[in-house]
């Protein structure tokens, strides 16, 4: 991943606001934890943050972990924001909490939108499960879609559409080592994540 990655690239409206009690959040932030302990969330040795995860609020919106949050191991709700709206095609967001959003609010985002039945994102990087992935032909968002561009939240959305179920795997060429697992609840967002980590164990 490269330097110019894990930054925020959207413009925004954020208003700080105290932390919300969120239905779900514990077991996101539990699944958070999981993921910083593997190495699939957290920080490169240039200061880059990696990885991020999710939950449905109400319609589209939903609560995500903070920008500049991977290199704790352990989040509080204080780590997490509210994105209220969003327009993927002028790269916008609107969000509120004691946070700015991640820097891949958009591609959350994008998959919350087009789907309904969806209730959870995960976003991790690793290269040994992307570079299965690609080896293997899932889903995948052009490589031309690069990172923190209406291109690859557009793309997102297509890849939700075209899978057409409540539940997917996708990586994303345009973004390396990048890849999102989305389903009905974190649980079994958490689970897809998993399986890959160890289909694609050394």
């Amino acid at each position: 991943m490269s330097k110019s990655e894990g930054y925020v690239k959207y413009s925004d409206e954020h208003t700080i606001a105290p932390a919300i009690d969120a239905p779900h959040w514990k077991e996101l932030n539990d699944a958070r934890t999981r993921l910083h302990q593997l190495g699939l969330v957290g920080v490169l040795p240039n200061g880059v943050g990696f990885g991020n995860l999710s939950i449905r609020i109400r319609e589209n919106e939903f609560l995500i972990s903070g920008t500049a949050t991977g290199e704790f191991p352990v989040l509080g709700n204080d780590k997490y924001c509210l994105v209220e709206s969003f327009d993927l095609a002028q790269n916008h967001v609107v969000s509120s909490g004691p946070v700015r959003p991640s820097s891949e609010s958009m591609t959350h985002g994008a998959v919350f939108k087009s789907n309904p039945r969806v209730n959870s994102v995960i976003h991790v990087h690793s290269r040994r499960i992307f570079d299965g992935m690609a080896r293997d032909h899932y889903p995948a968002t052009p490589a031309d879609a690069p990172y923190g561009t209406p291109e690859i939240a557009l793309a997102i959305e297509n890849c939700v559409r075209d899978l057409n179920g409540d539940e997917g795997r996708i990586v994303m060429l345009g973004h390396d080592e990048g890849v999102i697992a989305y389903g009905p609840s974190v649980e079994r967002t958490l689970a897809l994540i998993l399986e890959l980590y160890d289909k694609y164990r050394p």
